[in-house]
């Protein structure tokens, strides 16, 4: 049986079915059933029962963590024991069965076995720490020890003309006495420190560590920039650089740099505050399995990621009532309450090119004359700055063909007419403001490689973990605007949080 097109269902009615007669109508209806079953076949397909992968499911049909975070494998493993359990053994093997892989924290596991370095760290050059003052009278004149009470190894990454080098240094630490008796001893410095619920041990920004702050933050472009997995970047780092680090070590390493921008970030907002025109957009977001949103508001030289949910609250906190600039926009409802704003007419095109495919003539006809009017308003106001009369005409052709469509019987033509009625000033206002941007394709694509990212990683695990990765973006994507280099400027963040100071603002 052959399949229905779209001129074959186009031609079909309620007045071209009344003329058939019934053998007909029944072989109609037949064929229409037949394709209905296959069509909702196909929207009952996901990642569980066909070839999709897990990145085409709707994110609104996930219900709890456990399908959202369970793979085919284990699926298929779990069936296998279920069939090869017996209501007589069920109870036994509940005793002795090991527990859940699925519920366990991630990392390292309680008594697990821990592994070191085979060959113990060669420093290229040592660097010694020796007090300069007491820290009780504050006199100059030390006796500082001949040996260093502490020391620890850094391996750093520097650029050369001939490429990049992984360098080893020692620091040691050494102690002094005051002619007051006191005994000063210089100490790694420390800074922020995140806090987690349920976490073993809290995540603080201090100097006594491995991975310096340029090798930390190649280890955060690798993961955030270029999507990179921990296995993956350590992997790299072993073959090309000689470099054996643990997955933990890596992680950390991500976590660290992230949590290192969050003062970055508090300033760009305020800064965002004053600006003239900010661009929102949102997209899906996963922490732990759990659906949440990623937002992103974008100006001429700020962008500030920020993951949670997608309500009204959440929009507050990154645009406040401080702001008294324009906002570039989608449909979105919570929008809709700020005075100034400007609606993005590159959603609206899409929806009317979505009505020139459609099976009913008219509505292809009337999505056709909405999609022409809408692009010739673009060019006209490109060409003379809005205050033509071409302007106008276009806007009652506009005007016109929504109050026609408003009243129209196909409900995707009457809801996009009745849209575009219901904001109109939004719809139109860049014609008057000729400053603004008709659409919001800026803010979607700095939301690109989180798109990507999302598709390939499934999200974040904890609300740090969210935090620090929208922190990491907004840095980036900030020096990007103002043509500075993110790398160097996040190495130097990092190595001013480890030493507890406040980084620097990022040049304009």
């Amino acid at each position: 049986m052959e399949k229905l097109t779209k001129d074959d269902l186009a031609q079909m009615n309620r007045a071209y079915f009344k003329k058939l007669d019934r053998e007909a109508l029944v072989e109609a209806a037949c064929r229409l059933l037949d394709l209905s079953v296959h069509l909702v076949e196909r929207l009952d397909q996901d990642s569980k029962n066909s070839s999709k992968p897990p990145s085409s499911d709707s994110p609104y049909d996930k219900k709890s963590n456990k399908d959202c975070t369970s793979s085919d494998s284990d699926n298929e493993n779990a069936s296998d024991e279920d069939k090869s359990t017996t209501e007589e053994n069920s109870s036994d093997q509940d005793k002795n069965s090991k527990p859940d892989d699925s519920k366990r924290s991630p990392g390292k596991q309680p008594g697990a076995q821990g592994f070191w370095r085979s060959e113990p760290p060669v420093p290229e050059s040592i660097l010694s720490h020796r007090p300069e003052s007491c820290v009780i009278c504050g006199g100059t004149e030390l006796h500082v020890s001949d040996r260093p009470y502490m020391g620890y190894y850094v391996y750093e990454l520097e650029k050369t003309s001939k490429g990049i080098h992984i360098s080893c240094v020692l620091h040691h630490y050494y102690s002094a006495v005051c002619q007051c008796g006191h005994e000063t001893k210089v100490q790694p410095g420390e800074g922020f420190v995140s806090h987690v619920e349920g976490r073993r041990k809290d995540l603080k920004l201090t100097e006594h560590t491995m991975v310096g702050p340029m090798l930390t933050t190649f280890i955060a472009a690798l993961s955030v920039r270029y999507r990179m997995s921990r296995v993956k970047i350590k992997e790299f780092l072993s073959c090309w650089l000689s470099m054996e680090l643990s997955t933990g070590s890596i992680d950390r390493c991500i976590r660290e740099t992230g949590v290192a921008c969050f003062p970055v970030v508090e300033e760009l907002l305020e800064e965002l505050q004053r600006e003239d025109i900010v661009k929102v957009d949102e997209t899906p977001w996963y922490e732990k399995g759990v659906f949440k949103w990623l937002w992103i508001v974008l100006s001429a030289r700020i962008a500030v990621f920020h993951i949670g949910t997608r309500k009204k609250e959440e929009l507050l906190k990154l645009i406040t009532t401080a702001f008294t600039g324009w906002l570039v926009t989608d449909g979105y409802l919570a929008y809709r309450s700020h005075e100034k704003r400007q609606r993005c007419l590159a959603h609206l095109i899409r929806k009317a090119i979505a009505l020139t495919g459609a099976v009913d003539k008219k509505a292809q006809k009337m999505g056709d004359w909405l999609l022409r009017e809408l692009r010739a308003l673009i060019r006209a106001v490109a060409e003379d700055g809005g205050g033509g009369s071409q302007c106008n005409l276009i806007l009652a052709s506009l005007k016109k063909v929504c109050d026609l469509g408003s009243e129209e019987e196909h409900e995707k033509l009457r809801a996009l007419a009745r849209e575009i009625l219901n904001d109109w000033d939004a719809v139109v206002a860049f014609v008057k403001n000729p400053e603004l941007p008709p659409t919001n394709n800026d803010a979607e694509r700095a939301l690109r490689h989180a798109v990507i990212s999302r598709r390939i990683s499934f999200g974040t695990r904890t609300s740090e973990g969210s935090r620090a990765y929208a922190c990491l973006l907004s840095v980036i994507e900030t020096c990007r605007l103002r043509e500075q280099d993110p790398w160097s400027y996040i190495a130097e963040t990092i190595a001013l949080g480890r030493k507890g100071i406040a980084p620097m603002p990022i040049k304009s």
